[in-house]
């Protein structure tokens, strides 16, 4: 069974950090494709970053230079370091997958909630 768990999403101050985290199991985490995507109410989802199986990162300009995507292959955690967070950060937080074999087998989790708030 295919499951990507998020984790770490929380209320927090602007200028704060957060760190979220995704545990996957049921595939091969380290030759898949890892992304955060993010959804805010009545806002279309948006891909926020992203890292290849090689480690490649890219990132959407409204978080460069704040947010960090990175993984770990042992623990087959990818996670979304974030800096600075301002208000319009606030979102739902998805972790997404794409594991290439035979085709490509896309899947998602649950999201876990950020607000950026004083």
């Amino acid at each position: 069974q295919v499951n990507l768990v998020e984790s770490g999403g929380a209320l927090v101050q602007p200028g704060g950090s957060l760190r979220l985290s995704c545990a996957a199991s049921g595939f091969t985490f380290s030759i898949a494709d890892m992304g955060w995507y993010r959804q805010a109410p009545g806002k279309q989802r948006e891909l926020v970053a992203t890292i290849t199986s090689g480690g490649t990162t890219n990132y959407v300009d409204s978080v460069k230079g704040r947010f960090t995507i990175f993984r770990e292959n042992a623990k087959n955690t990818v996670h979304l370091q974030m800096n600075s967070l301002k208000p319009e950060d606030t979102a739902v937080y998805i972790c997404n997958a794409e594991y290439k074999v035979w085709r490509t087998w896309t899947y998602w989790g649950q999201g876990t909630q950020v607000t950026v708030s004083s």
